[in-house]
Parts: structure tokens; sequence; C-alpha cells
């Protein structure tokens, strides 16, 4: 906690949401745990649960009665580490995923290009499940982006689905990250784009504090309450608006997203 309380400091985040790493889910445990010191920057927990198990309810319910579990407010699997492209398709997952709907939580979509399809037919299947695209799908920055444009725009025409700006600089030149956020804004509009850290993974890459700086910049072009919906409102109305009660604090009013995290608004969350 402290080595998170320093980087959210530094970088102006009032709140943060923490979003689970590995597939286990003692992490979960230790998130709602930390998420429980009401002073600290935590403001909720994407969490893990085995979303082909017999009893997805039962698991989520078991969280929310842990220390910390009124944090909880979302689940993620990292689809892109499945070697089946096809693993959203699956009939056990998705009554898994519509279970996280039913529960009131969301779902964060961590993929990368041969889960594309899958992950635009699941959106189309579950409306009743809010969905936010983490990485922005990890679309192939200074290659090719006609699919992942086009991928992008079929998903911008489903109100259910989100795009979260993180782990970006690890895919491309930073040069080439801007066009890729300027796309991403242009096509969901700030009121569904929210901008993450992705720290403690971004330091492989570069600091936390440069993240921030990348996105503010990217950003630059729109208006004072654009770009404090993309920092924290955005984050705030999709992980949070369920939590009566949770307000983002700091600077900037910000969350951020995922230590995967969104600043100004709403989102601060380890989005590893």
């Amino acid at each position: 906690m402290p080595e998170l309380r320093d980087v959210a400091a530094r970088c102006g985040v009032g709140a943060t949401i923490l979003v689970q790493t590995i597939p286990d889910e003692a992490e979960t445990l230790d998130f709602l745990e930390l998420a429980a010191d009401s002073a600290g920057p935590v403001a909720g927990v994407v969490g893990r649960v085995d979303l082909a198990g017999p009893d997805v309810p039962g698991r989520l319910a078991a969280l929310r009665r842990t220390r910390g579990g009124a944090r909880l407010c979302g689940v993620r699997h990292a689809v892109q580490a499945e070697p089946d492209p096809n693993w959203l398709d699956r009939a056990d997952v998705r009554r898994g995923i519509a279970e996280v709907g039913h529960a009131g939580l969301t779902y964060d979509l961590l993929v990368k290009a041969p889960q594309w399809a899958a992950a635009l037919r699941l959106a189309r299947d579950l409306p009743e499940v809010d969905m936010v695209v983490d990485h922005a799908g990890n679309p192939p920055v200074g290659g090719e982006l006609g699919p992942w444009t086009r991928w992008l725009a079929a998903l911008a025409e489903l109100p259910n689905v989100y795009v979260k700006l993180s782990g970006l600089l690890g895919l491309g030149p930073v040069t080439r990250v801007f066009p890729v956020i300027d796309h991403v804004v242009s096509t969901f509009t700030p009121r569904r784009v929210m901008a993450g850290s992705d720290w403690p993974v971004c330091e492989l890459f570069t600091p936390a504090e440069a993240v921030w700086h990348i996105h503010e910049t990217a950003t630059v072009g729109l208006t004072a309450a654009e770009r404090a919906t993309v920092f924290a409102g955005t984050a705030r109305a999709f992980y949070l608006s369920q939590r009566a009660g949770l307000e983002c604090r700091g600077p900037r009013g910000g969350v951020d997203k995922e230590h995967d995290r969104d600043r100004d608004d709403r989102r601060g969350s380890p989005h590893r």
C-alpha cells in the first residue's frame, strides 16, 4: 500500500481501481483487504473468479462477505492467455459472465487480435453486462490498424461496451500511440473512454507519471469537461455507480483505474 500511495500521489490520482493480474482468487482477497482501508486510494476492485465454474454466484457472494468485499466492482479473466480463440463462446463461460452482470458487477475484456471476434459476439449477446475493453484491445501500434479499427467500430455500436486506454506504451513506438488514442476517443466519445495507468506493469516500459503525461498530451484537444470524463468520470460511472457513498478524492478528482488506473474522475485500477 505505501508504494501505491506514493505512485498515486506523484500522478495526482485521488482514487484507483485495482484490477486482477493473476489467475488466483487469493489475489482478489488481498486486493479487497487493501480496499477495506477507507483512508487509502483504492475505491474498488476488479477481481477474479472461475467463470467456467459451477457456482459463480456463490463465489461472488463469498467475496462480497469478506473484509473489503463491498468494494468488489467487477471481474476479469485474462482471455488473451487462453489458447482457444473462441473461449468466450463457451456456454459455461458465458453463463459465468452473465452471472457477473446479474450480480451488478462489470466485466473487463482482456483480449488480443485472436479473440476479437469472440469478444464482439459476447458483447452483442450479453447486452445486460457492462464491459470495458482493456488496453483498447491490444491494437498493433505502429502496424496495420485496419482490422482493429473495424472491430472497434462494431463494438462502438453496442452501448454496453467501453474502452480503457492502458498498456499501449508496451505495444509500439510512443509516437504511434497518439493516433490510436485519437481513434478510440473519436469512435467511442469521451463518455465511454477511460484512462488507466496499467501500473505496475507499465514500469517495464515507462514510469507511471510518463503514462499520464502521454494521456494528457493526447487529449489536449478535448474540452476540460471531456478530459475530466476520460480521466475520471467514465471510470466512476462504469465501476462505482452502483456503490453509494464512494467518491473519488484528489487534486484532479481522479480515479486511477488500473492500477489499471483511471485518474481524473473515477477509475483507478491496477489493471496490469
